[in-house]
């Protein structure tokens, strides 16, 4: 009796199907399917969509997704070519993350870059940069932008919102390289592109693991877990 019972669970077993987990990888720069927008509801997606920036790009790349819903990441490019070789054209991907800091509701939008190359053979792949939108309170009935900061190099500048720097909430942000150094962000007084936006929250457990725990090099994922906190701090205003 107990060897018919061992057969039928045998055979039992043998009948189900076992799904085998895919593990991410980094793939080609142009093969990552960025996320669609999230419709906003919330007074965070809310914030953020009403002070999403333009980017202008001068100079580089234009933004890329850098992760896809499964976890796979831009695998970027090398340094090779022309600063914009194979990276001209990219609908992209804006990333958000919020926080009250020191009372202050921050709002950091990230964007990657599949290489930062001032000329061919300067620079390194992958590019991450940032900017914080310092906001008095998202749940105002109208928000005030207090303070744009802006990345470059590992650090964040101030300026103050003007009519030069924003086109009605949103602020008007640059992308461009002095050469011989790597790219950096700025304002400008032109009004640039924008690209889908996703909250972090927003993104699948999987994509925000993976934003955690790749590693791209010498750039370092603004809005990531590591490094989210510290950079509201080297970006605050006050």
């Amino acid at each position: 009796m107990k060897k018919l019972v061992l057969l039928l669970m045998v055979s039992l077993l043998a009948c189900i199907p076992f799904v085998t987990a895919v593990e991410a990888a980094a793939i080609n720069h142009d093969q990552v399917v960025g996320f669609q927008e999230v419709s906003p509801v919330t007074v965070t997606q809310i914030a953020a969509k009403r002070f999403q920036p333009y980017l202008k790009v001068y100079h580089g790349c234009v933004p890329f997704p850098a992760v896809d819903q499964q976890g796979n990441t831009n695998a970027g490019l090398q340094t090779s070519g022309s600063p914009n070789g194979n990276c001209s054209s990219s609908t992209g991907q804006v990333y958000s993350r919020s926080a009250w800091q020191n009372g202050v509701w921050a709002i950091m939008y990230a964007w990657y870059f599949p290489k930062d190359s001032p000329s061919s053979g300067l620079g390194h792949r992958h590019d991450w940069e940032g900017i914080v939108v310092w906001v008095d309170n998202p749940a105002a009935q109208n928000p005030q932008i207090l303070s744009i900061a802006y990345s470059g190099h590992g650090q964040f500048t101030n300026v103050a919102p003007s009519n030069t720097n924003l086109s009605g909430t949103h602020p008007l942000i640059s992308y461009n390289s002095t050469w011989p150094l790597n790219h950096e962000l700025g304002v400008t007084r032109t009004v640039g592109g924008m690209q889908p936006l996703i909250g972090w929250d927003d993104l699948t457990s999987a994509a925000r693991n993976a934003l955690n725990t790749t590693d791209f090099g010498s750039a370092n994922v603004p809005l990531n877990d590591s490094n989210f906190i510290n950079n509201l701090n080297k970006a605050w205003f006050r």
